[in-house]
């Protein structure tokens, strides 16, 4: 943590809704109420956490690369 206003605090956060928003909303997107919102983002969610590849881990999705790796744990 940096000092308040520092651009570093927040950059993984604002990449992360940025790239939600990019592609849970796009193209002006609006949905029926707010439970159909929810049920939208938490899809999305689930898949990027579980089978969208990401190019921290070599393309792969997350869950593949904790089972291929030695050190770290499953995440519950």
């Amino acid at each position: 943590m940096g000092a308040v206003g520092t651009s570093a605090d927040n950059a993984m956060a604002e990449s992360f809704n940025a790239t939600m928003k990019r592609e849970v909303i796009r193209d002006g997107k609006v949905f029926a109420n707010p439970l159909q919102c929810r049920q939208e983002v938490f899809r999305w969610c689930i898949r990027y956490n579980t089978r969208r590849r990401h190019s921290w881990c070599g393309q792969i999705p997350p869950d593949v690369f904790e089972s291929r790796s030695t050190t770290l744990n499953k995440a519950a």
